[in-house]
């Protein structure tokens, strides 16, 4: 197809922009077979209206085939073999939906999945694919904009969360329906990954809406741009430079060529964290406590997934604390090791797994004879040393405090293998997780200082959580130390850290407390009638992207609901990232004004 305008510049001309037009034909048809899809699922249309929702929804899908059979002929020249047989097999599996839908064919097949046939699922499911697709090719074009990296950053989080508001505000995700402000709010929520909630995620939301809040959560842990990146690539096969500069940010990647492969490292990595999770987490389950085993099978995935992106969301109302479920210490293992691998931050997993890729490679080519070991320096750096170490010694710390001044609060009666499972997990959630596997309301008040400061703190730099961050703290009481000892400059492992990283340290430290004391002030200015203890922590918990509340999220007004949704966004995308939108860089500065102290103390 090349060639069927001939070999000369304006034939290929012609044919470059016959292949423009089919991609927009393409982009286009995808969007509005996606909304035929939401139209007939979302929505629950009048007997009369229903066959033409349905018709239509088919003659879409069979166009969306002829688009890509169309590209295939006049790309096939261009295209590998393995891309040749996924287009081919996509547009046969597209061909086979809509004659099953027309009921030109029937398999036979009465099962369902999610209260949807079987026959039917496996179309939706690629249309849906298919949409995210395009939706990814797209969006590696806003380097395009002029805009700068954490623009783009923010704004990726604020479409996600506009989008998941009109998917939960859609009649058939909810039971009783859902006002706009809580639409807004659990969106929010889902994609900051916080787990704050204004209605019973179990009993309030149906299986549909389930399942949007378990999708935004896991793109919302991911990083929009992070998920959007990898299936752009992946399906249109290139980056410009302009991407490349626009990821490398996002992943933490300091080389420009590694890009795609990190991304798929993070991908990778956040499946297979999460298949083992929800295998374990089905296998730990009692079966009993569930009507069928498709919703143990769908408890474990959706518990796997908000354990991994530490979003805290759980189909239980009780949370674990639920009845039955409370005293599955082994589960609640597997959650809490899962919520650490989420928040320990990408940067630090590829570190680790490069140096035992240096490891195994090393000792194998010993072995063999190959060439003597060679150490590799600095594979683990000093940004990985500093999140782990931190990471260890607040687990440590979380553990000790919440055992003793549990111990005849929620800890009391349980068994001793219960109290050192509680009291871990009580170490582990406050870290941006969420779950809870004790009575919230019961905490004692030491337990709710502590957890305030490990929410304050958060999850790790690159990680699916939120929160002031390890290394930031970590990086603080660094400083702190050095001015106390006299040093000029902040020291670990015979390292020196930069000015400029104790700088962003304590300028996010001074952002956080301005966010968490001004979104203090507000919800009491809104409602008065709430704790000041219940507030603070309600803010906390929300800045950190935590989750975790003493019950006062549901009895929030309106505006204090905005209010609380825009501090999970700033504690989702940071707080210097978003200041660093609104202040706009200076030109390079040629002087230096002289010197002079002030007094601290």
């Amino acid at each position: 197809m090349w060639y069927l305008f001939g070999k000369s510049d304006q034939a290929m001309l012609k044919t470059q922009n016959l292949e423009r037009i089919n991609k927009l034909l393409l982009r286009l048809l995808s969007f509005l077979t996606f909304l035929f899809l939401i139209l007939n699922f979302g929505f629950d249309l009048r007997p009369e209206l229903l066959p033409i929702a349905q018709l239509a929804y088919s003659v879409s899908i069979i166009a969306l085939a002829l688009g890509f059979a169309f590209h295939l002929l006049i790309r096939y020249s261009k295209l590998t073999t393995t891309r040749i047989l996924m287009e081919a097999i996509v547009i046969t599996l597209l061909i086979i939906g809509a004659g099953l839908r027309l009921q030109i064919w029937d398999l036979g097949i009465q099962r369902t999945i999610v209260n949807i046939e079987l026959k039917h699922f496996f179309i939706n499911l690629l249309v849906s694919l298919i949409f995210l697709v395009e939706v990814s090719k797209w969006s590696l074009s806003v380097s395009k904009l002029r805009v700068n990296p954490p623009q783009v950053f923010i704004l990726s989080f604020v479409i996600a969360i506009l989008i998941g508001t009109g998917l939960l505000s859609l009649p058939n995700a909810t039971y009783n329906g859902i006002s706009v402000v809580d639409a807004l709010f659990t969106a929010t929520s889902a994609v900051c990954v916080t787990g704050l909630i204004v209605l019973d995620t179990s009993s309030d939301f149906t299986l549909i809406g389930q399942i949007i809040i378990m999708i935004l959560f896991q793109i919302g842990g991911l990083g929009m741009m992070t998920f959007a990146s990898f299936f752009g690539f992946f399906f249109k096969g290139s980056y410009s430079l302009q991407n490349q500069l626009f990821i490398q940010d996002y992943i933490n990647e300091e080389k420009i060529g590694a890009i795609y492969f990190t991304l798929i490292k993070i991908i990778f990595f956040t499946l297979i964290v999460e298949s083992i999770a929800g295998v374990l987490i089905f296998h730990f389950t009692d079966p009993t406590l569930f009507d069928s085993n498709a919703d143990r099978i769908f408890f474990s995935i959706f518990h796997a997934i908000s354990a991994f992106c530490n979003a805290g969301f759980s189909t239980l109302s009780d949370g674990l604390y639920e009845t039955g479920f409370r005293t599955a210490y082994n589960m609640h293992l597997v959650i809490a090791f899962t919520i650490i691998l989420g928040g320990i931050g990408f940067p630090v997993v590829l570190s680790y797994y490069n140096y035992l890729r240096h490891v195994v490679i090393g000792t194998k080519k010993m072995i063999t004879g190959e060439e003597p070991y060679r150490h590799a320096p600095r594979v683990v750096n000093i940004n990985t040393k500093i999140i782990v170490n931190t990471t260890i010694i607040l687990l440590i710390v979380g553990f000790i405090s919440f055992l003793i001044s549990e111990k005849d609060s929620t800890l009391f009666g349980l068994s001793t293998y219960g109290k050192i499972v509680t009291a871990f997990f009580g170490s582990v959630t406050p870290r941006t997780a969420g779950f809870n596997t004790v009575d919230m309301s019961a905490l004692a008040l030491p337990t709710v200082l502590i957890y305030l400061i490990l929410m304050w703190i958060g999850a790790s730099p690159g990680s699916t959580g939120g929160g002031l961050k390890t290394s930031t703290f970590a990086v603080a009481v660094l400083n702190a130390f050095s001015i106390a000892k006299g040093k000029r400059r902040v020291e670990v492992y015979n390292r020196v850290l930069t000015n400029v990283t104790v700088r962003k340290a304590f300028a996010v430290i001074l952002l956080s407390f301005l966010v968490i004391g001004t979104g203090v002030f507000l919800v009491t200015l809104f409602n008065p009638q709430l704790a000041l203890i219940d507030v603070a922590f309600e803010v906390f918990s929300a800045f950190s992207t935590v989750g975790l509340s003493l019950g006062i999220t549901a009895e929030l007004s309106i505006s204090s609901k905005l209010v609380i949704s825009v501090i999970m966004l700033l504690g989702r995308v940071g707080t210097l990232t978003f200041m660093m939108t609104l202040v706009t860089k200076p030109k390079t500065q040629r002087y230096k004004y002289p010197e002079e102290s002030v007094y601290i103390t």
